[in-house]
């Protein structure tokens, strides 16, 4: 898979650890884990969006763009990576955050990843509803601004995790291992799209398993069928088959970003077995199902860590009632 031909900017270390988690294998009692950790880039507090970001403002500087606009949820990672990157490349980065996820309190409305995003000199535009945040985005939207999809998801952002697939894969041939489940956690789609897409066109015999964090299972498997559909265009290749791609919901709880009690256990599970943590919102619901899976599972079995940490924060009152001194 040659991407030379994309206009990339360099915002990431790659390659990112894939380490070995033999307590939690242990503490589950299935096959081998391994952790990849997408979450220890040192840019804006790391996360799997800098991969698409890579892509995304390599074009947008090539099109000679001076501002950068994209949108998320109020803790969303996605603007906080797109933040410190704008501040890495002298970007003005305009925010357009909805408060959609039923949370509230001074730890998720001022902290977390949108204090970042202030200290990263974005502009944040905190809106209401979508016809609110149609609003902002007319009054910061300009002749030299190129505006990013939700999560950094297009097929252009999802080549950087088809360049991620490349190198996960490369990691478990060093291991002496060819054939892996890889759990990915499945938001806006780029990610796990990616990650099935470069798998295919690999010919690695291994599997994937998208865990929704979001939407239904069959709106998910459609945008990310969709997204790899698009991406594999941009590289002439034809829309993958994905037959080796399992995509669930059964995880997402109440909502998005809504916390569950399985989430906070597996939260204190990966903690305490290997110091990993994790966050509430993507990678905490993708580990209650890779805790299920992993369980029976008879292959060794990947985690791919996407970050988030700054997000854990915004739910610091709802963590200290589980794990604070008494």
């Amino acid at each position: 898979m040659d991407l030379s031909a994309f206009p990339r900017v360099a915002l990431g270390s790659w390659p990112t650890p894939l380490d070995d988690a033999p307590r939690l294998a242990a503490a589950l009692g299935g096959p081998p884990i391994l952790i990849k950790r997408d979450d220890v880039n040192g840019l804006g507090a790391g996360g799997n969006k800098l991969r698409k970001l890579e892509f995304l403002l390599g074009q947008a500087l090539e099109q000679g763009a001076d501002t950068i606009i994209t949108f998320g949820a109020l803790q969303t990672n996605h603007g906080r990576q797109t933040a410190a990157a704008c501040a890495k490349l002298g970007l003005r980065c305009e925010l357009v955050l909805t408060a959609k996820v039923p949370m509230e309190g001074d730890a998720y409305e001022r902290s977390g990843n949108i204090v970042l995003d202030h200290m990263f000199g974005a502009n944040v535009h905190v809106c209401a509803d979508a016809e609110e945040s149609a609003a902002a985005y007319e009054k910061v939207n300009h002749d030299k601004a190129v505006t990013l999809p939700t999560g950094g998801s297009n097929g252009l952002g999802t080549l950087g995790y088809v360049a991620a697939a490349a190198e996960l894969v490369g990691q478990l041939h060093e291991r002496g291992i060819d054939n892996a489940l890889v759990v990915v956690p499945d938001g806006s789609g780029a990610t796990a799209a990616g990650m099935a897409l470069g798998t295919e066109l690999l010919g690695w015999p291994g599997t994937v398993h998208a865990v929704s964090v979001s939407h239904p299972a069959a709106e998910a498997e459609q945008v990310l069928r969709s997204l790899g559909a698009e991406a594999a265009g941009l590289l002439g290749e034809p829309a993958p088959e994905l037959g080796h791609v399992t995509v669930t919901d059964d995880t997402v709880g109440p909502g998005y970003g809504v916390p569950t009690p399985e989430m906070w256990s597996v939260l204190k599970l990966f903690a305490e077995t290997e110091g990993v943590v994790l966050d509430p919102v993507y990678t905490g619901k993708t580990a209650v199902k890779f805790r299920e899976i992993a369980a029976v599972g008879e292959v060794p079995i990947v985690f791919l860590h996407t970050g988030g940490l700054p997000g854990f924060y915004g739910y610091a009152p709802e963590a200290v009632a589980r794990f604070g001194p008494a």
